[in-house]
């Protein structure tokens, strides 16, 4: 509930005239959208997921909100989405926190079959048989809230699910001609998302939360399409819920005519090519993957003799798996490798992978960018700030952003910051952008984990764990500048990937030191009661972020085919 008193209603029309909530403004990218460049059905309005065609409806009409409860305690707000294509039918209600600006959208969808619903047995969309009353605010009395909410579960008929909720301002049911339930064999498993709201505290296993949804299974290969619906429930979301998400059920191949073809692709990272800040002290500047070959870079094998890379790694053994007998690392030479270490960044290069994603409703664009160095890391212990030595420190450190692009409009909705071994999505709303609609990024000191915002992030509790460091200088990374596309599988022979990237052994080798002595150094500069708290922390550090192993490239990762993290 909070810790607010009960209001009177004059006192909430106080409350709500004296401070706007940020989803009283809807949010727009800096610039406009120029006209995409023609190509098959990307940026069309509408896409068709075999016999459904939907829509992606980003204008509203509110139904009900709470100022008060989910994050930031600012409440939420609940809509219809409106108006809708003609002929198109609501699918479920839209709802998200007013921490933010409105942002959202909500899938309409309509049968391409020559049969409507009273002609047919088995059409597509059908009219629910009644509702379930969820739940509803008339119990919580000092609730802040625009008068009273309730929440309905359509009821599908067999064979047919429900994509969503209707919320209505009144007590009384909703017509059962207000929304349409899909055929089961157009829909997919989801789950719970994010949390938009709840009276109690984020996730209250006792209490009433509403959560957004997304497909179970998600990656390239996957046809489960969201529709911008949200699930409210009693309690916390279990591994079925009363709810699903489309499915495009066209094949793999028809389903790509939604994305976009080289020349839009173009467009795109015109139009919204990041900018990544690094730390004004960083020495471990990226650069190419060329440039790092032909200064020096050696490719070692278990057994054998190093030998130097070729410009394109066309050297570098193919496929296989990471099985520990080949591994990359900086010249031997001592001068050489220092200066390696330290990168060019007028010489980086970006690579971009371009993928379907949602049954191919969005684009993934996959910016990757390679450093020759990870440098040590520093930590936060309490009031000390200290360096680790050379726990942190590895050869060969990739890092990426991935921009998910709307296929229905080529609107930029979302982009994955990537952290050590994880990372985070950060709506557009809540981006900072320069020159127009491109994003910007922040690199953090020596381990080159990015952020959407700069000042220091803290990897860890209690006071102790990681810094990471982020702030703007000079030295900055436009992605635009130089890029390269390595691989955009839909395509077909459109792109040829260069060998490197199919190079699946580490990027640099197996780091030799003993971390307890790196620990012990450490220790000598801490109070005594802090250092078995210390001790503690860094044993329970992933290897990635320890230094210990060199990584694998881009085509490795889970994400490669998979959803972000």
């Amino acid at each position: 509930m909070g810790n607010c008193a009960a209001l009177s209603a004059s006192a909430r029309g106080v409350f709500k005239k004296s401070k706007a909530l940020p989803i009283e403004t809807t949010f727009k990218l800096p610039a406009p959208l120029p006209s995409w460049p023609p190509g098959d059905g990307f940026a069309s309005e509408s896409i068709e997921l075999g016999g459904l065609q939907v829509y992606q409806i980003s204008s509203f009409s509110k139904v009900w909100a709470t100022h008060e409860g989910g994050p930031d305690n600012l409440g939420a707000s609940f809509f219809e989405p409106s108006p809708l294509p003609k002929g198109f039918y609501m699918l479920g209600c839209y709802s998200q926190p007013n921490n933010k600006p409105l942002s959202g959208w909500a899938l309409a969808a309509k049968s391409t079959k020559d049969k409507d619903e009273d002609e047919d047995d088995h059409p597509l969309l059908k009219k629910p048989l009644d509702y379930t009353l969820v739940w509803n605010s008339e119990s919580l009395k000092t609730l802040k809230k625009e008068g009273d909410g309730y929440v309905w579960l359509p009821t599908p008929p067999h064979g047919y699910e429900a994509i969503g909720h209707v919320v209505t301002s009144s007590p009384e049911k909703p017509s059962l001609d207000q929304i349409r339930c899909v055929r089961s064999d157009h829909t997919d498993h989801c789950e719970a998302d994010s949390w938009i709201w709840g009276p109690g505290t984020a996730g209250d296993a006792n209490g009433f939360n509403v959560f957004s949804l997304r497909p179970s299974n998600r990656g390239t290969q996957a046809m489960g399409v969201p529709a911008g619906t949200f699930v409210a429930l009693n309690g916390t979301p279990s591994s079925t819920i009363a709810m699903a998400c489309l499915k495009n059920t066209l094949s793999l191949s028809n389903s790509h005519i939604y994305m976009p073809n080289l020349t839009q692709i173009e467009a795109l990272l015109e139009v919204y090519s990041p900018l990544i800040y690094l730390h004004p002290d960083e020495v471990y500047l990226p650069s190419s993957v060329g440039w790092f070959f032909s200064n020096g870079a050696l490719l070692y094998k278990k057994q054998g003799d190093a030998v130097a890379i070729e410009p394109t790694g066309s050297n570098l053994p193919q496929g296989g798996s990471n099985d520990g007998s080949y591994w990359l690392d900086l010249p031997v030479d001592k001068g050489s490798s220092e200066r390696v270490k330290k990168g060019d960044l007028p010489d980086c290069q970006v690579y971009l992978h371009i993928k379907p994603m949602m049954g191919s409703t969005f684009t993934d664009i996959a910016i990757w960018v390679f450093y020759p160095f990870n440098g040590p890391a520093r930590a936060k212990v309490e009031f000390f700030n200290i360096s680790l030595g050379k726990i942190g420190e590895h050869v060969g450190d990739w890092e990426h952003l991935t921009l998910r692009v709307s296929n229905f409009t080529g609107e930029l909705w979302r982009v994955f910051f990537s952290q050590h071994s994880g990372g985070t999505w950060v709506d557009a709303s809540q981006l900072e952008f320069e020159n127009g609609n491109k994003a910007v990024g922040y690199a953090s000191l020596h381990g080159h984990a990015l952020y959407p915002k700069a000042g220091l992030v803290l990897q860890g509790s209690g006071g102790i764990g990681i810094r990471n460091d982020t702030a703007k200088s000079k030295k900055a990374l436009d992605t635009g500048r130089s890029l390269l596309l390595v691989s955009a599988e839909y395509l077909g022979s459109a792109v040829t990937e260069p060998p490197w990237l199919n190079y699946s052994r580490k990027w640099g080798p197996n780091i030799s030191y003993d971390i307890a002595d790196e620990i012990k150094t450490v220790e000598k500069l801490l109070p005594g009661k802090l250092k078995s708290a210390f001790d503690k922390f860094v044993k329970s550090l992933p290897n990635e972020v320890l230094g210990e192993e060199g990584p694998t490239g881009p085509k490795m990762k889970n994400s490669w085919t998979g959803d972000e993290v």
